[in-house]
């Protein structure tokens, strides 16, 4: 029998803390490794998976696709980058009005940055303290933890990091070279932080003041995650610049940024080789018209709701607070999450860390209640209960 986890260890680069398992087939909210064994899974790859793995409906639009055109640059006009370009502005907040498509998270963070520095003729950003925005040099400058910056400065220069949900001191770096604010509404990787109504309003009246742009990265939230499509919806929050990825092709990889009229990003100044390719197309338009088809947003509110309800009937030894929004949730706890993220995966649960001590669930939005019942048993199984 092939043994997968050597070659991987033989040949890939050690960039990733592995867990000792080799997933081969998924299934909803269910994957199953090569012995075997089945587990629900709240890692999601790390929220792509939104719509479930190997949702029948991207796959058929995947097949449809793939026998009619896989490939097609930006530099001729294409019938399903058409589509969904139509597609993300009838569901997009009503100030942006255009977008530039590409393959990942980190690279709408760099064409935002891009499209920002052009626009404004500026060239500083004021960013948030536990805020995470990518691993590529913009997006990795706009990101405060300096454990992913120290080992490659210099990084690009002109990134200020404020604390998250304290306007008056984002107000403080504000000066005449400052092109854009880049926030998240949640910070996830940051440790599911929820940023205040009150401050992104205050935000937006600032950027409106000085001529700034707001762009928000939308790269995990976007996409039913919250509770609601966007994750700005719930704050009436109409950005600059809306960086989005992860869930939006129901696991192909893509991004999108998308713009207001405010931005300029003429011919030549920005590409990509396989941004908007007639495949991911083609999965995202499945992937949006499921989620919109059966309303995975009142689903994600509703069973985030449950079950944080559900958890919460239990009296935690180490668990600090929990905070979440829709099936976006975070148990803060008062020691280190990875021994328990280890455990869980024993009993047969999936789940990521956000920091530290943060034990982060993003399932898929399609996760049965009875599935959401088995990771709170499992969960109250491996985390010390109060005498």
């Amino acid at each position: 029998m092939t043994d997968f986890k050597k070659l991987e260890q033989t040949y890939e680069f050690d960039v990733y803390p592995k867990r000792e398992i080799v997933l081969v087939r998924g299934k909803n909210a269910r994957v199953w490794d090569s012995e075997g064994k089945e587990y629900i899974d709240c890692v999601a790859g790390h929220g792509v998976a939104s719509i479930g793995h190997c949702n029948e409906k991207v796959i058929e639009a995947v097949e449809k696709q793939a026998r009619q055109l896989i490939s097609c640059p930006g530099t001729f006009y294409n019938d399903a980058r058409a589509s969904l370009l139509e597609k993300l502005m009838s569901i997009a907040p009503k100030s942006l009005k255009r977008a530039f498509l590409c393959n990942s998270g980190t690279e709408t963070v760099e064409a935002a940055i891009k499209f920002a520095r052009f626009t404004t003729k500026r060239k500083e950003f004021i960013t948030a303290m536990r805020g995470f925005h990518g691993r590529t040099m913009g997006a990795m400058s706009a990101t405060f933890n300096p454990e992913y910056r120290k080992d490659f400065e210099p990084i690009v220069e002109g990134f200020h990091y404020v604390p998250f949900n304290n306007f008056e001191k984002l107000l403080e770096k504000v000066n005449d070279q400052t092109a854009a604010v880049i926030l998240e509404i949640v910070q996830g990787e940051g440790g599911v932080h929820i940023g205040d109504r009150d401050y992104f309003a205050k935000v937006r009246k600032l950027c409106n003041e000085r001529n700034l742009l707001l762009i928000i990265d939308e790269v995990q939230t976007g996409f039913c995650r919250t509770g609601k499509m966007f994750a700005c919806n719930h704050f009436d929050l109409e950005p600059d610049i809306l960086c989005l990825a992860k869930a939006i092709a129901g696991g192909l990889p893509m991004g999108a940024v998308l713009c207001s009229d405010k931005i300029e990003a003429p011919v030549g100044k920005h590409g990509s080789t396989f941004g908007g390719n007639p495949l991911v197309c083609a999965a995202a338009i499945a992937a949006i018209d499921y989620m919109l088809e059966n309303r995975l947003d009142e689903q994600a509110r509703a069973k985030g709701d449950y079950f944080v309800e559900k958890i919460g009937q239990h009296s935690f030894a180490n668990v600090r607070e929990i905070r979440h929004l829709g099936l976006m949730i975070g148990i803060e706890l008062k020691d280190k999450s990875t021994p328990y993220l280890l455990k869980l995966m024993e009993k047969g649960v999936l789940a990521l860390p956000a920091g530290a001590t943060v034990l982060r669930l993003l399932p898929p939005l399609t996760i049965s209640y009875e599935d959401l019942d088995f990771v709170a048993e499992q969960l109250a199984g491996v985390l010390p209960t109060k005498n």
